[in-house]
Protein backbone atom coordinates (compact mmCIF):
# COMPACT_ATOMS: atom_id res chain seq x y z
CA UNK A 1 0.00 0.00 0.00
CA UNK A 2 1.02 3.35 -0.95
CA UNK A 3 1.70 5.17 2.02
CA UNK A 4 -0.39 8.89 1.37
CA UNK A 5 2.51 12.21 0.84
CA UNK A 6 1.86 15.42 2.22
CA UNK A 7 3.78 18.45 0.84
CA UNK A 8 3.82 21.98 0.96
CA UNK A 9 5.76 23.65 -1.43
CA UNK A 10 5.79 27.80 -0.01
CA UNK A 11 7.32 29.08 -3.08
CA UNK A 12 9.10 32.55 -3.17
CA UNK A 13 7.26 32.71 0.17
CA UNK A 14 8.69 33.07 4.09
CA UNK A 15 10.96 35.08 6.30
CA UNK A 16 13.02 33.53 9.49
CA UNK A 17 9.71 34.25 11.99
CA UNK A 18 7.30 32.85 9.41
CA UNK A 19 9.76 29.75 8.44
CA UNK A 20 9.94 29.45 12.51
CA UNK A 21 6.58 30.24 13.22
CA UNK A 22 5.30 27.72 10.43
CA UNK A 23 8.05 24.38 11.05
CA UNK A 24 6.71 24.91 14.74
CA UNK A 25 3.00 24.83 14.23
CA UNK A 26 3.31 21.42 11.94
CA UNK A 27 4.90 19.26 14.85
CA UNK A 28 2.03 17.65 16.47
CA UNK A 29 0.00 17.79 13.36
CA UNK A 30 2.91 15.36 11.65
CA UNK A 31 3.46 13.88 15.10
CA UNK A 32 -0.30 12.88 15.32
CA UNK A 33 -0.58 11.31 11.63
CA UNK A 34 2.07 8.41 11.29
CA UNK A 35 0.25 6.68 8.57
CA UNK A 36 1.06 10.40 6.29
CA UNK A 37 4.54 11.76 5.31
CA UNK A 38 4.39 15.31 5.92
CA UNK A 39 7.30 17.51 4.26
CA UNK A 40 7.78 21.02 3.25
CA UNK A 41 9.76 22.34 0.50
CA UNK A 42 11.36 25.60 0.98
CA UNK A 43 13.82 28.50 -0.53
CA UNK A 44 17.33 27.05 -0.74
CA UNK A 45 18.05 30.13 2.03
CA UNK A 46 15.98 28.58 4.70
CA UNK A 47 16.59 25.25 3.88
CA UNK A 48 19.39 25.42 7.01
CA UNK A 49 16.89 26.67 9.45
CA UNK A 50 14.31 24.25 8.96
CA UNK A 51 16.81 21.24 9.01
CA UNK A 52 17.15 22.71 12.71
CA UNK A 53 13.67 23.11 13.01
CA UNK A 54 12.47 19.52 12.17
CA UNK A 55 15.29 17.64 13.58
CA UNK A 56 14.07 15.05 15.61
CA UNK A 57 10.49 15.62 14.38
CA UNK A 58 8.06 13.41 12.07
CA UNK A 59 8.62 16.88 9.13
CA UNK A 60 11.00 15.47 6.19
CA UNK A 61 11.72 18.74 3.83
CA UNK A 62 13.60 19.58 0.69
CA UNK A 63 14.03 21.86 -1.85
CA UNK A 64 11.71 23.92 -4.41
CA UNK A 65 14.27 22.98 -7.12
CA UNK A 66 17.90 21.67 -7.81
CA UNK A 67 20.52 22.55 -10.24
CA UNK A 68 22.26 19.70 -12.87
CA UNK A 69 25.42 20.24 -12.20
CA UNK A 70 26.90 19.31 -8.89
CA UNK A 71 29.64 21.58 -8.90
CA UNK A 72 31.29 24.31 -10.97
CA UNK A 73 31.26 27.90 -12.08
CA UNK A 74 27.40 28.34 -12.48
CA UNK A 75 26.72 31.11 -10.10
CA UNK A 76 23.22 31.39 -7.81
CA UNK A 77 22.81 27.50 -8.87
CA UNK A 78 22.26 24.75 -6.04
CA UNK A 79 23.80 21.77 -6.11
CA UNK A 80 22.13 18.81 -5.46
CA UNK A 81 24.91 17.66 -3.17
CA UNK A 82 24.57 20.97 -1.34
CA UNK A 83 20.55 20.12 -0.63
CA UNK A 84 21.71 16.79 0.19
CA UNK A 85 24.02 17.77 2.76
CA UNK A 86 21.07 19.82 4.65
CA UNK A 87 19.41 16.66 5.25
CA UNK A 88 17.06 17.39 2.40
CA UNK A 89 15.04 14.25 1.43
CA UNK A 90 13.44 15.85 -1.48
CA UNK A 91 13.90 18.06 -4.41
CA UNK A 92 11.29 19.11 -6.86
CA UNK A 93 11.74 19.26 -10.28
CA UNK A 94 9.85 20.97 -13.49
CA UNK A 95 7.26 22.74 -11.70
CA UNK A 96 4.91 24.55 -13.99
CA UNK A 97 6.18 27.59 -12.53
CA UNK A 98 10.21 26.90 -13.61
CA UNK A 99 8.88 25.32 -17.21
CA UNK A 100 7.32 29.01 -18.03
CA UNK A 101 9.36 31.61 -16.14
CA UNK A 102 12.63 29.57 -16.92
CA UNK A 103 12.22 28.11 -19.53
CA UNK A 104 12.84 24.97 -18.95
CA UNK A 105 12.26 21.66 -21.74
CA UNK A 106 11.11 18.20 -21.08
CA UNK A 107 15.14 17.34 -21.35
CA UNK A 108 16.38 19.99 -18.65
CA UNK A 109 13.63 18.36 -16.44
CA UNK A 110 14.71 15.18 -16.87
CA UNK A 111 18.63 15.73 -16.25
CA UNK A 112 17.55 17.83 -13.09
CA UNK A 113 15.63 14.43 -11.87
CA UNK A 114 18.60 12.17 -12.43
CA UNK A 115 20.94 14.73 -10.88
CA UNK A 116 19.08 14.86 -7.88
CA UNK A 117 19.02 10.91 -7.60
CA UNK A 118 22.66 10.68 -8.40
CA UNK A 119 23.48 12.78 -4.78
CA UNK A 120 20.97 10.78 -2.55
CA UNK A 121 17.77 13.23 -3.42
CA UNK A 122 14.00 11.66 -4.26
CA UNK A 123 12.88 13.94 -6.90
CA UNK A 124 9.29 14.99 -7.26
CA UNK A 125 8.46 15.31 -10.98
CA UNK A 126 5.59 18.05 -11.62
CA UNK A 127 3.50 17.52 -14.82
CA UNK A 128 0.68 18.73 -16.00
CA UNK A 129 -1.59 20.67 -18.69
CA UNK A 130 -2.04 24.14 -19.53
CA UNK A 131 -5.48 25.62 -19.81
CA UNK A 132 -5.65 25.63 -23.55
CA UNK A 133 -4.09 21.97 -23.91
CA UNK A 134 -7.18 21.11 -20.87
CA UNK A 135 -9.73 22.45 -23.54
CA UNK A 136 -8.08 21.02 -26.32
CA UNK A 137 -8.37 17.51 -24.72
CA UNK A 138 -4.43 17.20 -25.06
CA UNK A 139 -3.95 16.20 -21.06
CA UNK A 140 -3.10 12.56 -21.77
CA UNK A 141 -0.80 13.40 -24.39
CA UNK A 142 1.26 15.98 -22.40
CA UNK A 143 1.87 14.36 -19.34
CA UNK A 144 3.10 11.07 -21.35
CA UNK A 145 5.54 13.49 -23.42
CA UNK A 146 6.42 14.75 -19.96
CA UNK A 147 7.04 11.27 -18.30
CA UNK A 148 8.28 9.56 -21.63
CA UNK A 149 11.55 12.21 -21.33
CA UNK A 150 12.39 11.30 -17.84
CA UNK A 151 11.72 7.35 -18.59
CA UNK A 152 14.52 8.19 -21.74
CA UNK A 153 17.17 9.79 -19.85
CA UNK A 154 16.45 7.56 -16.76
CA UNK A 155 14.67 4.17 -16.99
CA UNK A 156 11.18 3.09 -15.44
CA UNK A 157 13.04 1.92 -12.63
CA UNK A 158 14.36 5.43 -11.46
CA UNK A 159 10.44 5.86 -10.42
CA UNK A 160 10.62 3.21 -7.58
CA UNK A 161 12.52 5.98 -6.26
CA UNK A 162 10.75 9.27 -7.48
CA UNK A 163 7.47 11.07 -6.56
CA UNK A 164 4.82 12.79 -9.26
CA UNK A 165 2.69 15.53 -8.45
CA UNK A 166 0.29 16.07 -11.25
CA UNK A 167 -0.45 19.81 -11.56
CA UNK A 168 -2.76 21.27 -14.12
CA UNK A 169 -1.75 24.36 -14.61
CA UNK A 170 -4.92 26.04 -15.07
CA UNK A 171 -5.71 25.36 -11.45
CA UNK A 172 -2.62 26.39 -9.73
CA UNK A 173 -3.50 30.05 -7.85
CA UNK A 174 -6.31 30.36 -9.69
CA UNK A 175 -9.12 29.31 -7.61
CA UNK A 176 -10.06 26.59 -9.94
CA UNK A 177 -9.36 22.84 -9.09
CA UNK A 178 -9.94 19.82 -10.64
CA UNK A 179 -12.84 17.75 -9.52
CA UNK A 180 -12.29 14.71 -8.06
CA UNK A 181 -13.20 12.93 -11.14
CA UNK A 182 -11.18 15.05 -13.37
CA UNK A 183 -8.15 14.58 -11.00
CA UNK A 184 -8.71 10.92 -10.73
CA UNK A 185 -8.92 10.15 -14.27
CA UNK A 186 -5.78 11.45 -15.02
CA UNK A 187 -3.69 10.49 -12.19
CA UNK A 188 -4.73 6.94 -13.57
CA UNK A 189 -3.72 7.99 -17.26
CA UNK A 190 -0.43 8.35 -15.33
CA UNK A 191 -0.01 5.05 -13.80
CA UNK A 192 -1.12 3.38 -16.63
CA UNK A 193 0.84 4.85 -18.50
CA UNK A 194 3.98 3.85 -16.39
CA UNK A 195 2.43 0.13 -16.29
CA UNK A 196 2.73 0.09 -19.89
CA UNK A 197 6.92 -0.22 -18.93
CA UNK A 198 6.87 -1.42 -15.59
CA UNK A 199 3.48 -2.91 -13.79
CA UNK A 200 5.38 -2.90 -10.53
CA UNK A 201 7.02 0.14 -10.49
CA UNK A 202 3.54 1.88 -11.71
CA UNK A 203 1.70 0.77 -8.61
CA UNK A 204 4.76 1.76 -5.99
CA UNK A 205 4.88 5.10 -7.28
CA UNK A 206 3.00 8.15 -5.25
CA UNK A 207 1.36 10.49 -7.22
CA UNK A 208 0.38 13.56 -5.63
CA UNK A 209 -1.92 15.99 -7.06
CA UNK A 210 -0.86 19.52 -7.12
CA UNK A 211 -3.74 21.60 -8.44
CA UNK A 212 -4.71 24.44 -5.84
CA UNK A 213 -5.08 21.30 -3.02
CA UNK A 214 -6.65 23.10 0.03
CA UNK A 215 -8.35 22.21 3.38
CA UNK A 216 -11.78 22.14 1.24
CA UNK A 217 -10.85 20.27 -1.61
CA UNK A 218 -8.31 17.51 -0.18
CA UNK A 219 -10.89 15.14 1.60
CA UNK A 220 -12.58 14.35 -1.85
CA UNK A 221 -9.34 14.31 -3.83
CA UNK A 222 -7.84 11.78 -1.21
CA UNK A 223 -10.69 9.59 -1.69
CA UNK A 224 -9.63 8.39 -5.20
CA UNK A 225 -7.50 5.23 -5.80
CA UNK A 226 -4.92 7.00 -7.48
CA UNK A 227 -4.09 9.95 -5.52
CA UNK A 228 -1.67 9.31 -2.95
CA UNK A 229 -1.59 13.04 -1.41
CA UNK A 230 -0.60 16.42 -2.27
CA UNK A 231 1.59 18.96 -3.48
CA UNK A 232 0.20 22.17 -2.07
CA UNK A 233 1.13 25.47 -2.54
CA UNK A 234 -0.42 28.58 -0.69
CA UNK A 235 -2.47 26.39 1.62
CA UNK A 236 0.76 24.99 3.01
CA UNK A 237 1.65 28.35 4.51
CA UNK A 238 -1.53 28.58 6.74
CA UNK A 239 -0.75 26.18 9.39
CA UNK A 240 -3.87 25.20 10.33
CA UNK A 241 -5.02 24.29 6.44
CA UNK A 242 -2.23 22.31 5.92
CA UNK A 243 -2.79 20.47 9.45
CA UNK A 244 -6.48 19.84 8.11
CA UNK A 245 -5.18 18.47 4.65
CA UNK A 246 -2.68 16.36 6.85
CA UNK A 247 -5.55 14.94 8.83
CA UNK A 248 -7.68 14.50 5.30
CA UNK A 249 -5.01 12.22 3.92
CA UNK A 250 -5.04 9.93 6.90
CA UNK A 251 -5.63 6.09 6.35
Amino acid sequence: MRKPLVMGNWKLNGTKESVTSLVNALKEPAAQAPSVEVAVCAPAIFIGLVESLAKDTAIKYGSEDVDVHTKGAFTGENSPEMIKEFGCKYAIVGHSERRAYHNETNEVVAAKYKAAQESGLIPVLCIGESLEQFEAQQTAEVVKTQLKAVIDMNGIKSFENAVIAYEPIWAIGTGKTATPEIAQDVHATIRAYLASFDAETAEKVQILYGGSCNAKTAPDLFKQPDIDGGLVGGASLKPLDFAAIIKAAEV
